[in-house]
């Protein structure tokens, strides 16, 4: 596998597989789009342009690939419409290192952080529950001792959720039920992961945008009483956006961003939608680094994101 030797054949393969939809919905429009056509002209650019803003890759991120290529067409005269995948590869792994999109590649967190504490938010029905669970599970196999907090306590199917996966991983919970303080849930989940030496904390929020003060609020109040504990946390804010939902992603990203201090990213139900480009658009638009992307239902189906093998499955 080359260059790609870092990762397994197995995940490689769950990968491939799991952006098979927007893989097919690109590759049969870009071959429409250069039928009779042997050189990248104008009209293939602008051909090229649709498909990806329509695969949701974002129309300002669309217009810098578009322009680099264009850049690239112009100077090397005998660039043909055979080496066009390759150029989008090669000139999307580009952009996203030029941004600053760090590569991941393993469930790790640093060893001088401990505990090392996730707070993770977004909207309901994202995914968000299922990819804690799957955190939880990989930072077990990892050799990682995880507690999880309920702190999504307006939601009575919430908490019951994170309960089932943690009970499922195999990983303790702090669970106070519903209608309970967020931030109090935060905090004994906090201090109880001090006091048994835990080494990562994972806090569930409240996945609410209909009142952005609140959330603000919210999230701030969470935040503070960490840090009256550990003054440096929470070390990782995760928000979750579904794939599948295309430009909504992008709302929820610019929304969440101004309600918190984001730092990375998870993109679920990549397998269910043909608009994974919408992975690139984030990455580039909000340059956040995309830490883990969901490929499938399954356990194992969370992945470490690793921008060359993510555009490699893409276009390759």
């Amino acid at each position: 596998m080359g260059f790609f030797n870092i990762f397994s054949r197995e995940k490689k393969e769950r990968l491939d597989q799991g952006l098979e939809k927007t893989k097919s919905n690109i590759f049969t429009r870009i071959s429409k789009a250069i039928v009779g056509k042997s050189t990248i002209d104008d009209e293939v650019l602008d051909n090229l342009e649709e498909i990806l803003v329509t695969s949701d890759v974002g129309v300002e991120t669309t217009l810098r690939i578009i322009e680099r290529i264009q850049k690239r067409a112009s100077k090397d005269k005998y660039l043909g419409t055979g080496e066009l995948n390759n150029l989008l590869k090669e000139e999307i792994v580009a952009l996203l290192q030029e941004n600053n999109i760090l590569d991941f590649t393993e469930f790790s967190v640093p060893d001088n952080k401990k505990p090392y504490v996730i707070m993770v938010v977004g909207v309901n029905g994202v995914g968000k529950t299922t990819t804690i669970g799957k955190l939880a599970y990989q930072f077990k196999k990892s050799g990682k001792s995880v507690l999880i907090g309920a702190a999504d306590t307006f939601r009575a199917a919430a908490v019951e959720q994170i309960t089932i996966w943690a009970d499922r991983v195999g990983v303790p919970i702090v669970n106070q039920g519903m209608g309970a303080d967020p931030a109090s849930v935060a905090y004994d989940t906090v201090n109880s992961a001090i006091a048994r030496n835990m080494d990562v904390v994972i806090i569930d929020t409240a996945g609410r945008l209909h009142n952005k003060i609140n959330l603000m609020n919210e999230l701030s109040k969470i935040r503070k009483v960490i840090q009256k504990l550990i003054p440096d946390a929470p070390h990782e804010v995760l928000l979750v956006l579904d794939a599948s939902t295309g430009q909504n992603a992008f709302e929820q990203a610019k929304q969440f961003t101004m309600a918190t201090e984001v730092n990375t990213l998870a993109l679920t139900k990549l397998d269910g939608t043909a608009k994974g480009g919408v992975v690139i658009g984030i990455s580039d638009q909000f340059k956040i680094p995309v830490k883990y992307i969901g490929v499938g239902e399954g356990i194992e189906d969370l992945q470490v994101f690793n921008r060359v093998e993510f555009v490699d499955s893409l276009f390759n």
